[in-house]
Order: C-alpha cells, then structure tokens, then sequence
C-alpha cells in the first residue's frame, strides 16, 4: 500500500502549537500499529535554521545525519519512532537552492523557471522521497507559518495538488486555529476560526479536521457553530484545550476521536489504540512523589524555546524518579559578580547547556567552580564541557588565564580549540562536526554506569574541540576524560571521580531523550540531584536541631 498523508496547517496566529499537534497524531496512529514519518516545511529563505538566533528561532534540533533543523523535529522524535533526516525539515531557501542548482545546470532545457509547476513540484518530490523511505503508512506533513503569509502560499498550492493527484481517500487536512476569549465581552469568538477556514477555501483547500486552541471549555453549541460556519462534521471541530503537561495532549486529541476520523477519511482499518504508556506518563506528571529543583546557567534563558529538548530531557529524567521538575533559568551573565554564590544557593544540582560566543563565559565558570567546590551534581553539555574543562584548569591545575580559543585568541593556554579541520574554514552555515558519532567510554565510568554499555551514539554540533595537550596536566589533578571517539581524536566526557556527580559531554544528549525513553544521563543526573536535595535536607535538620 502507498503511504497516505496528513497535512497540518495553521491559521490565526502562529505558535498555536502545530508541531505538537502533528507530533500527537503520529503518536496516536503508532498506538494503533501503523507506521509514520512526519515531516516539516518552513517558509523562511534560510537553507536551514542554524545560522538563526536562538532568540528568534529556538533551538536547533540535529538528526543523526547532521541536519539542523526546526525544533518541531524535536516534538516528531520524542512522540514517535519516525527516523528523521536532512529530508524530513526543508525550508524555502533550501527548496530554491536545488531548483537554482538544476536550473544552472541546464535540467530545464531553457524553460522559465516558475512557482507553478516548478517550485511546486519540487516540494510534492520532497514529500513523495519521505514517503518512500522505509515501510512507511502514514506521513504527517506540517507546513509552518500561518495560512495568509505569502511565503506559505507555494506549500499550500502543493499540498492542494496532492490531494488532486491522491485523491481524497488518500489524503486528510488538520487545521489548527483560534478561538479565542475576549475578556471585555466575557466570551469565546469563532469568527477568527470562521475566517482561516475561508482564507484556506480561497485556495483551494476545505480542511477535513480542525483543531482549535482554546485556553478553556468551549461549549458544544460553539462546536456545532464551527462545523456548520466551517463544513465540516461536529465531531470534526475538535478543541485543543490548553494542558499544563504536554504529553497530555495525544490523550486529549484521542479522547476527543481525532485519530479515528483521520483513519475514517483516509480509509484505513486499524485496531484500537493501546495508550497505557501515555497514561501512566500524565499519571506521574500530575501525581509526583517530591521534587527536583534545577538551575540551567545559559547564555538565552530569557527564551525557553532555546533549551526545548534540553528541558523535556530533564523533564523526562525527573519523570523516570516519579518527580516534579522546578527549574530555575539563570542567565549566565547574571553570575559574573562578586556574591554569585548567593544566587546558587538552594539548588538541587545546576546544569550548563551549549551556545557559541564569549557572552556569560565568566559566569558559567562561576556557576561550574560553585557546583564543583560545594559538591553539588553538575551536568555540562557541550559548551558546558568545555567551560568545565576551563574552570578545573584555572581553579584547580592553576592555569590562571586558561581559555577557549573562541573566547580569548589570545589565551596562553589554549584548553579548548578549533576542530582541527575547521582550521582555516571561516563560513558558519553547516561547518561543524554534526550529527551522530560514536564514543567509547572507561568501563568504570559514571557514563558507562548510567548507560549500561561502554560504546554508544549520540549527536553533536560544536565547532571547538578539548586540546590534548592539556590532558596530563588536567588528569593528573584528578580530572577524568571518561569518554573519546574510538580513533582517540575527541575527547566525548570528562569526570570528576570523587565529586557525587559531576559530567560533561562534548555531545548533545538531550536529542535523543523521550518520555517513554529518558535518557540516561539526564536520568542519572536528576537521580543524583534528589540524593543531593535529601542531603541538604538532612544537613539542615542536623543544623536547626544543634541550633535548638
């Protein structure tokens, strides 16, 4: 059987939550046996998000292939199993680039070259290539922006000419919309929703389901509204309700039958879904034991979208431990004054997450000299490994002005340095050591331990390297470089073997973290930050008592 698509859109606003809704219909369609893969189409002319600010775009999340790509990729792989690639996320820059590229290259035998069919084929292609990868059911394909934005229209004329050439048994249109509640009125209003369905009939598309965002109960006379206003069935005008946990919303979207009407229309018969797992999720997530108390030292906390798949890590890690997760976001700049120590204080263990540039180093060295001397559980991811490797230089092998190339050229003692084959390399787009490599692990490490192996995969994306030069100095003050590429080039994880938790990974594991699955360093980390929080309390019992 040919693979069947379902095409999520949105209207309204934009950051309705597209990217969790697509990501829960796949979840909800697995549940039932079936296949997926999912897919995403940004408008912006970027060829892909990397060169992007984290303030603007949010994190960039890396496939095993290298690709950096949208962060709804991120939402994709932690609720399904669907193997993402550089073909699962293309952006309009990227589809303009290949049609440059056939163009210069004479593929169109001197025809000009227009949106209509060329530009909108290559996009049917890129979909087509997903669905052929592997034995594949269903393919979910998100088209970002907002239906109304010009740069949307080719995606939308190309998912219109999918269901033209599929026909409707093979095809199913999600709109995502708004229903929002106009607290001077005291009401909800469906002609935001009405609208967006009408700016989607102009070209050409009548959606099959709608989702809409609604931030509480909408009664069910508003539901008939919208179906009737909008042509679609009651059942079909479904409310996304607000909820305080995002792995809520695959039971919310099944309670309320959205992937038994997605099946319906696209004419597949599958057994009931089995959502035990999910359940038992959202169970935990609102029925916690105790907490965890989290400081995350970054370069862009003031914008959480940033860490995305860093904080659901570490959400999935406290789930694990039947725990409530309470982070603190401390902007690394913050950290660079005389009583740093002040705003540390109290925290369960503190984690220092990647970024590029020298903003906040200072402050991240404060934050890692803290948790190293006070013996509080430390995770440094990537940028966080490096400055861990810094601070151990200057504070403990006494390397007063150690450094990172990238922060000081000038440095005396270059403890961090460029990837030795990105010397000389000056362009930023796509110029790092990307995507999954392999990393071989002391068998007595705490890595090994929380893995439960001493080889594994994960992904990277940094341009600076650990410098080997320095290793005998640093190991011989009792740091432990734990972990290495299998050639020995790359140091992956350093350790610190006395301290109850301290790691850092040149790698980001926080990509392949799930609910289902947590991670195991972010499960170990967290396990170790309760152990630490049940030794300040009894410390402080201790003291009050003594005190008494």
């Amino acid at each position: 059987m040919s693979a069947k698509y379902i095409f999520v859109t949105g209207g309204v606003v934009s950051s309705l939550g597209k990217g969790l809704a697509a990501a829960s219909i796949g979840c909800l369609l697995e549940a039932r046996g079936l296949r997926v893969n999912m897919m995403k189409f940004d408008p912006y002319l970027n060829v892909d998000p990397g060169t992007m600010s984290p303030f603007q775009h949010g994190e960039v999340f890396v496939t095993d292939d290298g690709a950096e790509t949208d962060l709804d990729l991120g939402h994709y792989e932690r609720f399904t199993h669907a193997k993402l690639s550089r073909d699962n996320n293309l952006t309009t820059g990227r589809i303009y680039e290949q049609i440059i590229t056939k163009e210069r290259r004479g593929d169109y035998l001197g025809k000009t070259v227009q949106v209509i069919p060329h530009v909108t084929n290559e996009i049917k292609a890129a979909m087509r290539k997903v669905a052929a990868t592997g034995d594949v059911d269903v393919v979910l394909v998100e088209i970002g922006g907002t239906v109304g934005d010009i740069e949307s229209l080719p995606f939308l004329e190309a998912i219109r000419q999918m269901r033209q050439e599929l026909g409707r048994d093979n095809t199913c249109f999600v709109h995502m919309t708004l229903i929002p509640w106009i607290a001077a009125a005291q009401e909800l209003k469906t002609k935001p929703t009405q609208h967006s369905v009408k700016e989607m009939l102009s070209i050409g598309i009548q959606p099959d389901i709608l989702l809409c965002r609604a931030d509480r109960e909408v009664p069910r006379e508003m539901r008939e509204k919208i179906a009737a206003f909008c042509n679609v069935e009651t059942q079909a005008a479904v409310i996304a309700r607000d909820v305080p946990s995002i792995y809520e919303v695959p039971l919310n979207l099944a309670q309320q039958g959205v992937d038994t009407l997605a099946l319906k229309y696209l004419r597949i018969d599958a057994p009931e879904p089995d959502l035990s797992k999910w359940k038992d999720i959202v169970h935990r997530a609102y029925n916690p034991k105790d907490e965890v108390s989290i400081a995350i030292v970054g370069k862009y906390v003031e914008y959480e979208d940033s860490y995305k798949s860093l904080k659901e890590a570490l959400v999935h890690g406290a789930l694990a431990e039947n725990l409530k997760l309470r982070v603190t976001w401390l902007e690394a700049e913050g950290l660079e004054v005389e009583d740093y120590v002040e705003q540390l204080k109290g925290f369960d263990g503190i984690l220092v997450p990647g970024g590029f540039g020298k903003r906040g180093i200072e402050g991240m060295l404060n934050g890692i000299r803290y948790a190293r001397e006070h013996k509080v559980p430390y995770f440094g991811i990537c940028l966080g490994m490096q400055t861990a490797c810094i601070e151990y230089a200057r504070n403990v092998c006494g390397l007063a002005k150690a450094n990172s190339g990238e922060f000081d050229p000038a440095t005396p003692h270059r403890i961090i340095y460029k990837l030795r084959e990105l010397i000389g390399v000056e362009e930023m787009g796509g110029t790092m050591r990307l995507g999954a490599w392999t990393c071989v692990m002391e068998p007595d490490s705490l890595a090994a331990k929380a893995y439960g192996t001493t080889e594994i995969s994960e992904r990277h994306r940094h341009r600076y390297e650990f410098n080997r030069e320095y290793e005998a100095v640093l190991t011989g003050a009792g740091l432990r470089l734990t972990g290495s590429s299998p050639e020995g080039t790359y140091v992956e994880i350093v350790e610190i073997p006395e301290h109850p938790f301290f790691l850092g990974c040149q790698f980001h594991p926080e990509f392949k973290s799930k609910p289902l699955e947590p991670h195991p360093l972010f499960h170990a980390f967290v396990k170790a930050s309760f152990a630490n929080r049940g030794l300040m309390k009894a410390e402080a019992t201790v003291r009050a008592e003594v005190k008494a």
